[in-house]
C-alpha cells in the first residue's frame, strides 16, 4: 500500500491484508456508522419511486465535489447548466469530472476482472476532452492517455495554461514501482476480501492517490475508483451516496492531512484515512437525503 507500509502485492498467498485494516481502532465504528446511514437513505420513501432521479443528482454532485478537490470549485448550478468545458484548467477539470463520474457506473463488471483496465479507461475518459495543443509535446501527451505512466514521463495533474498547484505533493513513485503496486492492488481486488466495503474503497482510493499512475487527473480517477468499490460491493448499489461530496465538504486541507496518514503506513494513520473516508460517505448520504426530501416536497 503506502511506501512505508508492507506492499500488498507481497503479502503471503491466502492472507487477507484488508481484513486486518478493518480491525484498526475506530474503523469498526466508522463502518457501522456508514452502514446505518446508508440503510436510512435507502429506506426513504422517495427511493421506492424516484431512485433514478436521486442517482442522477448524486452523480452530478459527486462530479462537482471531485472537481472542487482538484481545484475547480464551481457552484452546483454552474456545473448543472454549463456545456462549455474549454481550454481553462478549471473548465477542463469540471468536464473531466463529469465524464469520469458518468463512466464509473458502466464499468462494474470489468472492475471485478481487471481493475487496471478500468483505471486506464477512466483516465482515457477524463483526459479525452483535454486540449493538448500541437507538436511533440502534444504527441507525447496523447500517447500517455489511458495507460500508466512510463519512466521519465511527468505528471501534470490538471492540464491547461493556468494549471493550479497539485493537491497531493507526496513523493512520486517511479514507474516500475507504480506498475508493481498496481498489479498488487489489482490482485487484491480480484481475489476479494472479507473486509468491509469502506475499508476496500478507502485503500483503493488512497493507493491511487499515492501512486498517481497517470500523467493527469489522478485525483478524479482515484475518487471514481472509490465510488466503483462502494457500488460494486453492494453497500451503495444505486450509487446515491456520493463520497466525493463529503470529501469536498470536509475540505482540501483535511483531505491532504488524512491522506498523509495513509502514506505514513502506520496503524493510526491508516485508521485516520479510513475513518475520514467513512465520514465523507456519511456526508454524501446526508446530501442525497436532502435531495430525497426536496423531491418529496416537489422542490426538485
Amino acid at each position: 500500500m503506502s511506501t512505508t507500509a508492507p506492499n500488498a502485492s507481497s503479502a503471503p498467498r491466502g492472507r487477507d491484508p484488508l481484513a486486518t485494516l478493518g480491525s484498526l481502532p475506530g474503523v469498526p465504528e466508522a463502518v457501522d456508522s456508514v452502514r446505518k446511514a446508508v440503510d436510512l437513505v435507502y429506506g426513504h420513501r422517495v427511493m421506492r419511486r424516484r431512485s433514478n432521479e436521486v442517482t442522477s443528482e448524486a452523480a452530478l454532485r459527486a462530479a462537482r465535489g471531485s472537481a472542487a478537490l482538484s481545484g475547480a470549485d464551481w457552484a452546483l448550478e454552474e456545473v448543472r447548466r454549463r456545456s462549455d468545458f474549454g481550454a481553462a484548467a478549471d473548465a477542463l477539470t469540471v468536464g473531466a469530472a463529469l465524464r469520469v463520474t458518468a463512466e464509473a457506473g458502466q464499468l462494474l463488471s470489468i472492475w471485478r476482472q481487471s481493475p487496471v483496465r478500468v483505471l486506464a479507461r477512466l483516465h482515457l475518459v477524463a483526459a479525452g476532452g483535454a486540449g493538448v495543443g500541437t507538436g511533440v509535446a502534444a504527441e507525447v501527451a496523447g500517447e500517455a492517455v489511458g495507460r500508466p505512466r512510463l519512466a521519465g514521463e511527468p505528471v501534470v495533474e490538471t492540464p491547461g495554461p493556468d494549471s493550479p498547484k497539485p493537491l497531493i505533493e507526496a513523493p512520486l513513485p517511479a514507474a516500475d514501482e507504480v506498475a508493481g503496486r498496481l498489479d498488487g492492488l489489482s490482485e487484491l481486488v480480484i481475489a476479494g476480501s472479507s473486509a468491509p466495503a469502506l475499508v476496500t474503497a478507502s485503500v483503493v482510493h488512497g493507493e491511487l492517490l499515492a501512486l498517481r499512475p497517470f500523467g493527469s487527473y489522478n485525483g478524479l480517477v482515484a475518487r471514481a475508483a472509490e465510488r466503483i468499490v462502494l457500488i460494486g460491493s453492494g453497500l451503495d448499489p444505486k450509487s446515491i451516496c456520493p463520497s466525493e461530496v463529503g470529501h469536498a465538504e470536509l475540505g482540501r486541507a483535511a483531505y491532504v492531512a488524512a491522506f498523509d496518514g495513509y502514506v505514513s503506513g502506520t496503524p493510526d494513520g491508516m485508521a485516520a484515512w479510513i475513518t475520514h473516508c467513512g465520514r465523507a460517505v456519511e456526508l454524501g448520504v446526508r446530501e442525497s437525503t436532502a435531495v430525497c426530501e426536496a423531491l418529496q416536497r416537489g422542490a426538485a
